[in-house]
C-alpha cells in the first residue's frame, strides 16, 4: 500500500466515524423529543382522567404535536442527508419518496 492509499483509507474511515457520530446524535435528538413527547402525552391523559380544564388539555396536546412534528422533521432531514452522502446504498430514498414524507408532516 502506499502512503497516499494509506491517506485515503484514514479519509474515509474519519469521514464514516463522524458520520457514524452525526447519526447517533440525530438518533439522540430523535429519542429525546420522543421522550417528551410521550411525556407529554402522559400529561394529556393524566389530565382527561381527573377532568382537567379544557385549556390545560389542549395546551398540553399541542406539546405533544409540536414534539411528534420536530422529531419528525428530524428523522426526514436526517434521511435527505443520507441520501445526499450515500446516494448508492440499498435504502436511499428518491427525491420523490423524501417530498412525500416531508408532505406527510406538514
Amino acid at each position: 500500500m502506499t502512503t497516499e492509499t494509506v491517506a485515503v483509507a484514514d479519509a474515509a474511515v474519519s469521514a464514516g466515524a463522524v458520520q457514524g457520530a452525526a447519526h447517533a446524535a440525530n438518533q439522540k435528538k430523535i429519542l429525546n423529543r420522543l421522550r417528551r413527547a410521550q411525556g407529554q402525552l402522559g400529561a394529556v391523559i393524566a389530565a382527561v382522567e381527573s377532568g382537567g380544564s379544557c385549556k390545560d388539555v389542549v395546551t398540553q396536546l399541542a406539546a405533544v404535536s409540536s414534539a411528534l412534528d420536530k422529531a419528525g422533521f428530524v428523522i426526514v432531514s436526517t434521511a435527505m442527508r443520507d441520501c445526499i452522502d450515500n446516494p448508492d446504498t440499498p435504502n436511499a430514498l428518491t427525491v420523490d419518496e423524501l417530498e412525500k414524507l416531508f408532505l406527510t408532516l406538514a
